[in-house]
């Protein structure tokens, strides 16, 4: 009768020693790869610095080095290694629960720019050794893809909600999304603007308002 808990905690240890290995694995790589840049991390000093054997690069992040640049993407990306989906988050559970649609966008600005700061110095090091190398620039692109289709998911939820302006698609309001999100605005805003991160997650807030919400939505917000 012992033996299902019994299975499901061996489980659960296997799966948090692999989370820990895999977050070991990305850090000593992102830390080598801002250091070096892309090309001169290999794939044997992320090993040692890991304190792993190169082997388990391989097994943890299948793909070879274009792999291990996924793996210290999307570790970067949701700040940690768990097979946890974004949507199941504290950051975007907070915004479904949000009842105001301009709190919403608000409290999704925060999440954005907190993302930008995490990966915009993996992205600016991965983006410059792209163009020699295929694999990464595949990489890339996926990345690019699946930001895409991860703004469908506030576009949707603003569309269930009744708050798109009127004849605004959320296929289309993903959109607006995805290139109002873009790594590289943010870079020209900071630097090349000057902007502080608090002056972009504000333009963000305001401008996602101004793109996407009915009139009467920012005004009520205002008042």
């Amino acid at each position: 009768m012992n033996e299902r808990p019994k299975r499901r905690y061996v489980s659960d240890v296997r799966r948090e020693n692999a989370e820990a290995t895999r977050l070991r694995i990305a850090e000593a790589a992102r830390a080598l790869m801002l250091e070096r840049g892309y090309a001169a991390t290999t794939m044997a000093a992320v090993a040692k610095a890991s304190g792993v054997v190169v082997q388990t690069l391989y097994t943890s992040c299948p793909g070879g080095k274009p792999g291990l640049a996924k793996l210290v993407w999307d570790v970067t990306l949701a700040g940690d290694a768990r097979a946890v989906p974004q949507s199941a988050r504290p950051h975007v559970q907070a915004i479904l629960a949000e009842p105001d649609s301009g709190r919403k966008l608000a409290v999704f600005a925060e999440m954005a720019l907190a993302i930008y700061e995490r990966v915009g110095p993996v992205h600016r090091v991965l983006r410059a050794a792209a163009a020699a190398d295929a694999g990464l620039a595949g990489v890339l692109a996926d990345t690019e893809r699946q930001r895409l289709v991860g703004s469908r998911g506030p576009a949707e939820h603003l569309a269930a909600v009744g708050a798109l302006r009127a004849g605004l698609s959320a296929e289309r309001a993903a959109d607006h999304i995805y290139a109002l999100t873009s790594i590289e605005v943010f870079e020209r805003l900071t630097e090349v603007c000057g902007w502080s991160v608090r002056d972009c997650q504000d333009w963000l807030a305001r401008t996602l308002s101004q793109t996407l919400l009915e009139p009467a939505s920012d005004a009520a917000e205002t008042r």
